[in-house]
């Protein structure tokens, strides 16, 4: 089945918006390292491997042998990172210091969305039209 215009639409913001992140995480390390929740272990060395998932996701989203696995597995990553973004709220929520609610609910309330962005745009899983 060949890909929509749409699906490729989503595809290509799919790769920009994992690779601002993974850059994001590669360059503002110190800043990431302060949200991985205290239980994760060598919270530097996470912060630069999840910013390097996400390019090496971003790339294998542009090849068409690795685009599923690709989807599957930024989705997975979007449910793992979930309780970092859980913790930065609860850092900047409770200290009131930081970014503010409208920031991080949203945030919170779209993980569900990017990971199903992950899957549809990727073609790990599809959607079909009721007619």
């Amino acid at each position: 089945m060949s890909e929509t215009t749409a699906g490729r639409a989503g595809r290509w913001l799919l790769i920009a918006f994992y690779g601002v992140a993974g850059v994001g995480h590669l360059y503002f390390t110190q800043a990431m390292v302060r949200i991985v929740p205290a239980w994760v272990p060598q919270p530097r060395a996470v912060v630069l491997a999840t910013g390097i998932c996400e390019l090496v996701g971003a790339a294998a989203l542009v090849s068409r042998r690795w685009r599923r696995a690709a989807g599957w597995a930024l989705a997975i990553y979007a449910l793992c990172v979930w309780p970092a973004n859980v913790q930065h709220a609860v850092q900047d929520l409770s200290h009131g210091t930081g970014l503010p609610l409208w920031y991080h609910a949203p945030r919170l309330a779209l993980q569900p969305l990017i990971i199903w962005w992950a899957l549809w745009a990727s073609g790990a899983v599809r959607v079909s039209s009721a007619r």
